[in-house]
């Protein structure tokens, strides 16, 4: 990157894609300025006026699919059908937003309670107004798709800042919407975001890595700008003895290694019940050893991350089954299976982000819960069980945002599923209602509809008043 100018580049090749402005301060502050004009009208076309206009916008991206998933496999590195899927999920989600904000949002009664019975009481929502979204890499369409789809439902303005290995999108997106300063693309590095949270917008929606995550609230705080985070995860599928382990192993393969592990609510830890580990292992090894497809790392620092924690789990003591530190030839790496790594290993403990899971033996499906429970991240999870019930009853212990039984990935194609995490993963709510609400300030409302039978709240109260409230206080509560 020059001080103007940022390109992007292939991830397999270092072949230039193209070439793009960076925005800096003053470029950041004028888009958000101009979001702040746009998002008066936007507000005021209403819940259905914007719902016409955000389905116009999916239709355009649906009909254009094969255009933007070029684009998506181009940057990252990751097959057409990969990319594709990909924006098939984030169309969902548009159209989900688009049509159910007018219901989630829209102002509703609410009970007064006896001791305001005289009052009505309303809640409604309202749109902050201009919102800054800054997206990852891994996937540049639905990750921030999933903040700007439910913000411009919800009535706001978005200002969009990509990853800076995926400009091509972030710009093709803003395109695509029509020019309309309601979605604004800037493109920069990290100090395009930091200009983005300093720069007036009234929430920021972050996606990324925990350690950025801190460094965005620092720049917030400047501000106290509110922002919703969502920073990775090291995600763990528990096997339990009654599991069907062909589809335990298919999935396993899949949460591991699509997208070449660059998956944030993807399975890095496996913990498998000890009768049936050795089985699960095998199955699960004998799907990932032939010719996997997924492309490369999408940045040159993934490689000497995944080294590093192959590395580690073998230096104490962890075995490799598939693959092992020859397996990383950047920027492509082959599967990795390590298995029997100490839980203190940065293979465990680490989001690792690339194609490597570690597949550890328990003594039961209680001790699984205990291990994914000591992670400081809590993003997803999954269990494979042959009893739905007591898998029901486990993924209430975990300590996650999300979870899938008997699958992986589940809840990211559901719409109406709030999707984020706890500790290093994050904090607050993308998709679903929660995610319509998190980009809306709530105001509650009340109208007095007669005078109340005993009046309490004025400075010269009767004190005969006082004592038959009290009395009625006691008979209500203290009994």
């Amino acid at each position: 990157m020059t001080s103007t100018h940022i390109q992007s580049l292939s991830p397999a090749t270092a072949e230039v894609l193209a070439e793009y402005e960076v925005a800096g301060p003053d470029q950041v502050a004028a888009a958000v300025t101009r979001g702040r004009d746009a998002a008066q009208r936007w507000g005021a076309l209403g819940h259905r006026g914007r719902r016409d206009r955000l389905l116009r916008f999916k239709r355009t991206i649906a009909a254009r699919v094969d255009e933007l998933a070029a684009i998506v496999a181009a940057e990252t590195g990751k097959p057409r059908a990969d990319a594709i899927l990909e924006v098939m999920l984030a169309v969902e989600h548009l159209d989900w937003a688009a049509r159910n904000a007018g219901r989630v949002l829209r102002r509703r009664k609410v009970s007064s309670g006896l001791l305001a019975a005289n009052h009505a009481a309303t809640l409604e929502y309202h749109p902050l107004g201009v919102i800054g979204v800054i997206g990852p890499w891994n996937y540049p369409v639905y990750t921030p798709l999933g903040s700007i789809s439910y913000a411009l439902a919800a009535g706001n303005a978005v200002v969009f800042k990509p990853s800076e290995h995926t400009p091509g999108v972030g710009a093709w997106l803003a395109d695509a919407w029509a020019g309309d300063p309601v979605l604004q693309t800037v493109v920069g590095d990290g100090t395009t975001g930091a200009a983005l949270c300093r720069s007036g917008v009234d929430k920021i929606a972050f996606t990324g890595s925990a350690a950025t995550a801190r460094r965005v609230m620092a720049a917030c705080a400047e501000t106290l700008t509110p922002l919703v985070v969502e920073g990775g995860g090291k995600d763990a599928m528990i096997v339990a003895a009654d599991a069907d382990l062909d589809a335990a192993a298919r999935a396993a393969a899949f949460g591991g290694f699509g997208n070449a592990g660059q998956t944030c609510a993807g399975v890095e830890r496996i913990y498998v019940v000890r009768s049936v580990y050795p089985e699960f292992l095998s199955r699960l090894s004998a799907l990932v050893s032939g010719e996997v497809p997924y492309g490369p790392m999408t940045t040159p620092e993934q490689p000497g991350i995944v080294r590093r924690h192959v590395e580690d789990a073998l230096a104490k003591g962890g075995r490799a089954v598939v693959g092992g530190p020859e397996s990383i030839t950047p920027p492509f790496i082959s599967p990795v299976v390590l298995t029997e790594v100490p839980e203190d290993s940065t293979a465990v403990t680490e989001e690792t982000f690339g194609p490597t899971v570690v597949v550890n033996p328990v003594d039961s499906v209680d001790d699984a819960v205990t291990r994914t429970n000591e992670s400081k991240y809590g993003l997803a999870a999954a269990i494979f069980s042959g009893d739905g019930r007591a898998a029901a009853e486990t993924v209430r212990r975990l300590r996650v945002g999300a979870a899938s039984i008997n699958a992986v990935l589940g809840f990211a194609s559901v719409p109406s599923l709030p999707f984020g995490g706890i500790g290093d993963s994050g904090f607050g709510r993308v998709h679903g209602a929660d995610g319509l609400r998190e980009f809306s300030r709530a105001q509650s409302v009340t109208r007095q509809r007669f005078a109340p039978p005993m009046d309490l709240m004025r400075l010269d109260r009767d004190p005969k008043v006082m004592e038959r409230a009290l009395r009625l206080f006691r008979l209500r509560h203290a009994r």
